[in-house]
């Protein structure tokens, strides 16, 4: 693919979510959802409802959600490996797997943990940038180094997904102190941020684009049902 073709596609799906609701459609095995025929239909009714775009785990949900939606996708693979805690599309083999699918994006955890196999994050991102030359990638960060190893190393879209999410941000929201994590990233990053992560209500999601970010993800406020009937079951029982 040439480069003003590469340009054209990264620039339409910037486009196209800039100042945008993305949903995320995701269903872990451990859920009673779990299912690629269950994530494209929800992804049908997020697209129904309105978004621009989504976030999917795994290559059969990518590819079910393609089928059904033809929206542009934010493409994941969570993958578990014994020797790290990085999960999210964490190797080459993963990355390869989702971009072959066709998504415009493929996200990465970047959270300054070792890897599988201990590969080094420049290093696959210099070969990715070789095999699929055309495809965004996406950071899913926890902190500002985060941001900052991100930036330096050209990921084409800044992700607040993994704040809250380890050990050393475990228990944090970026809607903490009227979003002062956020604001922060915004002033930091080089590149576009996508708000995503604990963003629970339509509030919220409206609070972080005025805050100038490029676009924002939701995902278990709208789609995770068993997540959604906990925090009301919690509720009645606290009360």
């Amino acid at each position: 693919m040439s480069e003003k073709s590469w340009m054209t596609m990264a620039n339409t799906f910037m486009e196209t979510v800039k100042g945008q609701l993305i949903i995320s459609c995701q269903a872990l095995p451990e859920e009673p959802l779990h299912s690629s025929f269950i994530m494209a239909r929800m992804a049908r009714a997020a697209k129904m409802a309105g978004a621009v775009a989504l976030r999917a785990n795994s290559v059969v949900d990518v590819q079910a959600i393609q089928d059904e939606t033809g929206l542009p996708i934010i493409g994941i693979i969570k993958q578990n490996y014994a020797d790290s805690k990085t999960f999210i599309t964490p190797t080459i083999k993963e990355m390869r797997a989702i971009a072959a699918t066709g998504v415009p994006v493929v996200a990465t955890q970047v959270t300054g943990q070792r890897r599988p196999d201990n590969e080094q994050l420049a290093t696959i991102v210099a070969q990715f940038r070789k095999e699929f030359p055309e495809t965004l990638l996406m950071a899913d960060t926890a902190t500002l180094d985060n941001v900052r190893e991100a930036d330096d190393l050209g990921f084409d879209i800044i992700g607040t997904t993994m704040h809250g999410y380890t050990d050393d941000t475990q228990g944090l929201n970026i809607a903490d102190n009227n979003f002062d994590y956020l604001k922060k990233v915004v002033k930091a990053a080089q590149h576009p941020v996508i708000a995503e992560g604990k963003i629970d209500t339509p509030a919220k999601a409206a609070e972080v684009l005025n805050l100038g970010v490029h676009a924002v993800v939701v995902g278990s406020a709208i789609t995770r049902p068993l997540e959604i009937a906990k925090g009301f079951i919690a509720a009645v029982a606290e009360r």
